[in-house]
C-alpha cells in the first residue's frame, strides 16, 4: 500500500506551558511544561500512523535539534524523509489556561530555507507521489519561501495524478486558491476565519459559511471541509454537503485538534468513505485529540466509539 505523504516546511517543537489561568500582564507560575515535536504535517502524520495507515513525512528540519522528530517518527513507524540542514528547528510556545481550556500560541520564526533545500524536499515528495496518492501540504511557510510555494507544489503533484489536501492560511492559501481549476488542490480545510479572508466578507451565519464553501467547491475543489470549533465542521463534495457536530468532550488541550481533523479527513478519503462517514471520522479524530496532550490519538476502538456519537445533518 502506498504511503500517505505529508509535507511540513516549517515544523516546530511545541512547548506547552500549563497555567492555572492566563492573565495578561501578570506573573504566572507554570504547573507543567511539556515539549512535543510538531508542525501541522507532522501532527497529521502522527494521527494517521496511530490509525494504522502507512505514512511518510517530508519537509525540512534543523539538524541541531532534530532528535525529537527522529525519535517520534521512529516510535510511530512514520517513514522519515525530512531533509536536514544546519541550524535549529523553531520552538513554538503554547500557553494552556486550565481554567478556560483555551490555548494561546506564540509562534517563533522558522529556519531560513534556501531554494536548493526546497528543491530537495520537493524532489522527495514528487518521487514518492503517484496516481491516486494522497499528499497533505500543511502549515505555514518559512519567511524565506514565497507564498506561491504550495500552489506550485500542488500543481506538480496534480501533474502526477496525486490528490492534494491543503491546510494553510493567509498568502499561501490565497495563492493556491487563485490558480486555474486544473491546478487546484483536491481538498482544502480552512477554518471560518480563513474562509472569511478568502471570501472577503464576514461569515456570520452557518448559511454564510456554507455559501462561501460552495464557492470553493464550484471553482473545482472536490472536497471542502470548514472547521467551526465547538460547532463542528461543514463538509462539501460534488454529491452534497453535511454539517457534523461533535459530542461533548472533556478538553485537555486544543493543540493539534485541527490537524487531527485533517488526518481524519485524509483517512476517510484514503478508505473511500462516503461524505457523511468521512465527516464522522474527521470529527472523531478531532474530539479524541482534545482529550490528550501531544499529536497522538487514543486506541482505535475509542475513536470509533466517538465517531458513532457524531451527529451528521445533510444540508440542502
Amino acid at each position: 500500500m502506498s504511503p500517505i505523504l505529508t509535507l511540513t516546511l516549517n515544523p516546530a517543537i511545541d512547548q506547552t506551558v500549563v497555567l492555572d489561568s492566563l492573565v495578561p500582564g501578570s506573573v504566572h507560575r507554570a504547573r507543567a511544561v511539556r515539549s512535543h515535536a510538531g508542525g501541522k504535517g507532522v501532527n497529521v502524520a502522527c494521527c494517521l500512523a496511530d490509525w494504522g495507515l502507512p505514512v511518510a513525512a517530508i519537509g525540512v528540519l534543523g539538524s541541531d535539534n532534530a532528535a525529537p522528530f527522529t525519535q517520534l517518527m521512529a516510535e510511530k513507524g512514520i517513514a522519515d524523509r525530512f531533509v536536514r540542514i544546519p541550524g535549529e528547528t523553531r520552538t513554538n510556545l503554547k500557553l494552556l489556561d486550565r481554567r478556560s481550556g483555551d490555548t494561546t500560541d506564540i509562534n517563533l520564526p522558522g529556519l531560513a530555507v534556501p531554494p536548493d533545500t526546497l528543491d530537495a524536499a520537493r524532489a522527495v515528495l514528487l518521487d514518492m507521489a503517484g496516481s491516486g496518492s494522497l499528499a497533505v501540504l500543511a502549515g505555514s511557510l518559512p519567511g524565506t519561501l514565497p507564498p506561491e510555494t504550495y500552489r506550485d507544489v500542488a500543481a506538480r503533484l496534480r501533474g502526477r495524478g496525486a490528490r492534494v489536501v491543503l491546510d494553510a492560511s493567509g498568502g499561501p492559501l490565497a495563492a493556491a486558491l487563485a490558480t486555474p481549476a486544473d491546478a487546484l488542490p483536491y481538498a482544502v480545510k480552512p477554518n471560518r476565519h480563513e474562509l472569511e479572508e478568502w471570501a472577503g466578507r464576514a461569515l456570520l451565519t452557518l448559511g454564510d459559511v456554507l455559501a462561501a464553501a460552495r464557492g470553493l467547491r464550484d471553482r473545482g475543489i472536490a472536497v471542502v471541509a470548514v472547521s467551526l470549533g465547538p460547532e463542528g465542521a461543514l463538509f462539501l463534495s460534488e454529491g452534497g454537503a453535511v454539517h457534523a457536530r461533535p459530542p461533548a468532550t472533556r478538553i485537555t488541550s486544543t493543540v493539534g485538534a485541527g490537524d487531527a481533523l485533517v488526518a481524519g479527513l485524509v483517512a476517510g478519503l484514503h478508505e473511500g468513505l462516503s461524505l457523511a462517514d468521512t465527516a464522522r471520522r474527521a470529527l472523531a479524530f478531532a474530539a479524541a485529540k482534545l482529550s490528550r496532550e501531544g499529536a497522538s490519538l487514543p486506541p482505535r476502538p475509542e475513536v470509533e466509539a466517538i465517531a458513532a456519537t457524531v451527529r451528521v445533518e445533510a444540508l440542502g
